[in-house]
């Protein structure tokens, strides 16, 4: 079988032209004796493909074929250059045993948000299984120092597909996605004898290596982990899964996070289905319409909202407050509000951390999440956000190294007055009528609050004010009386 897979970043922008080299056909027996003797002066055809490459493609392209050791019966290569994100290097990979060639497309740039494309087909060529879809992950550990610590992992760009799997007689079809130092998500799908017109999206894992220094430098455990969920969730044979909204998988120290989710297995006659099968959350979200930001020279207050997590030991994290997001592109500002009533609250409570998510049709994540310090005060660590723009775009920024609404544990963080939280130069919230208490909640009540130094001021200046009336009427009384009692003498001298 072949597989086709692409792993791009999102660009409302075509793809540039590509070229394209002669194709090259010679038997493997020839390259391994070219390969290991070469005639002097001659490159091996590895080595000639590596050059073509470099010079076409750049020193990433070349450092790619390095790795690999098994020779390629033909290679074709196509370069789309100076994309809106990046560079696009497409490359004909090492055969997946049995089948085909893998054709592994690499976005390189600065991105942070992915879409993965997998076209899995027969013998025959003929598509099998499809699948196209957005998803990042937040994994926990526990560091060598006792502490527990999260990292987001998004980064999908060198994502590859062997594994992946039409299905047979005996198993059913699997997507196999490898990426980064050890990551692999695992999707298998099988048929029922008893509704044959139907097929399960059965189970889902994800394993991940903490022996990965660069991304979980301070581990105590040094090991691969691998969490699995039961998903079983039923779809018609003849139809493609569709659901644009966000999806939640949350399994010990994992929470998978899922959006524009498009898939069919069981393709019939090789062709991929129109006909669409809707998530319960796409049912009532037909449309994903961009937000549309509106620059306001005096912005409305927005709405406040109420927003919790719940965990098996009940609600576990609140919070309450009105949201306005600001972004900057261009040198324009626009500033627009978050409607409560149709966001939606997910998230995670851990010791050391926890997280609140927010999403909307048109916000696929905007995350808050808390961190423990000192073991006896909690603040706000890290925003990451990623939403759809007016222009049909994805802007997405994150920031881990934050330091915002301290308090001790045991108690809530309370701060009336507007507050801005600046993730970065380009991106601002503003809270207004701010609640939040992250930890320790008991009986899904806040605690007392620890106010912020604006409302505290507040607070100083209204007992001040008070008491300075207070001594004004005083004052008045006094004078008033001072005055009435000199009357009173005048009156009897006069007698």
């Amino acid at each position: 079988m072949t597989v086709n897979q692409k792993a791009r970043a999102w660009s409302p922008r075509p793809l540039g032209p590509s070229v394209t080299t002669p194709r090259a056909a010679f038997k493997r027996a020839d390259w391994l004796r070219a390969r290991k003797s070469p005639a002097p002066g001659l490159m091996t055809r590895a080595e000639s493909a590596e050059s073509w490459l470099l010079q076409r493609c750049g020193r990433w392209s070349s450092a790619l074929l390095s790795g690999f050791r098994e020779p390629f019966p033909c290679c074709r290569c196509s370069c789309r250059r100076r994309l809106l994100s990046g560079i696009m290097v497409c490359f004909r990979l090492a055969p997946v045993p049995g089948s085909g060639f893998l054709l592994l497309c690499l976005v390189l740039g600065a991105v942070s948000s992915y879409a993965l494309e997998l076209n899995l087909t027969d013998s025959s060529n003929a598509t099998c299984l499809y699948a196209k879809w957005q998803m990042n992950f937040t994994i926990r550990y526990e560091t060598t120092d006792k502490h527990n610590k999260t990292v987001p992992i998004s980064d999908l760009g060198a994502a590859t597909y062997n594994g992946s799997f039409c299905g047979d007689d005996q198993n059913g079809p699997k997507i196999a996605v490898h990426f980064g130092s050890g990551f692999s998500w695992i999707v298998n799908f099988t048929k029922e004898a008893a509704s044959p017109s139907t097929y399960l999206v059965d189970t889902i894992s994800f394993s991940y290596n903490t022996n990965d220094n660069k991304t979980f430098p301070d581990a105590k455990e040094k090991e691969v982990f691998t969490v699995n969920n039961r998903v079983a969730l039923k779809i018609p044979l003849n139809d493609i899964f569709r659901c644009n909204s966000l999806s939640t998988l949350e399994n010990r120290d994992v929470v998978q996070h899922y959006w524009d989710v498009h898939v069919q297995a069981f393709v019939q006659n090789g062709t991929v289905s129109t006909t669409e099968f809707l998530c319960d959350k796409d049912k009532t979200v037909t449309t994903a319409v961009p937000i549309v930001p509106t620059t306001l020279p005096s912005p409305t207050k927005p709405v406040v909202g109420s927003y919790s997590v719940v965990n098996s030991n009940g609600t576990c994290l609140l919070a309450t407050m009105g949201l306005q997001l600001n972004i900057t592109q261009d040198k324009v500002a626009s500033v627009f509000n978050i409607n409560p009533n149709t966001t939606n609250a997910t998230g995670s409570c851990q010791p050391q951390t926890a997280l609140l998510r927010l999403s909307s049709s048109n916000i696929k994540y905007l995350d808050f999440v808390f961190a423990v310090k000192n073991e006896n005060r909690f603040y706000l660590k890290e925003v990451n956000v990623s939403m759809i723009l007016v222009n049909g775009s994805v802007y997405s920024i994150s920031n881990t190294n934050l330091s915002y609404w301290d308090a001790p544990l045991g108690s809530s963080y309370m701060c009336n007055k507007e507050q801005t939280v600046s993730v970065s130069g380009a991106f601002q919230i503003n809270t207004f009528d701010l609640r939040v208490q992250p930890f320790s909640v008991t009986e899904g009540k806040y605690s007392t609050a620890e106010e912020c130094s604006a409302d505290s001021d507040l607070n100083f200046l209204i007992p001040v004010a008070v008491g300075v009336a207070l001594g004004f009427l005083i004052i008045v009384v006094f004078i008033s009386y001072m005055i009435g009692r000199r009357k009173s003498r005048t009156g009897y001298q006069s007698v």
